[in-house]
């Protein structure tokens, strides 16, 4: 089952979760917030690169 779920409810379930988290797995946890944060800057630097060459090409027709 596929189920969405809304930044609020991440947030409010992430509470609970990460005051009774052990160091161990607050310390997985930033990494999995820092890599995610990767993935969003890379998905901004693709978006940036496709309107560009987008762009470009319709720019040479």
């Amino acid at each position: 089952m596929n189920r969405d779920f809304t930044l609020q409810q991440i947030a409010d379930g992430l509470t609970k979760t990460v005051l009774n988290a052990s160091d161990k797995d607050l310390e997985g946890f930033q990494r999995i917030l820092e890599e995610t944060l990767k993935v969003r800057e890379a998905h901004k630097d693709l978006h940036k690169l496709v309107q560009s060459y987008t762009n470009s090409s319709i720019q040479r027709s």
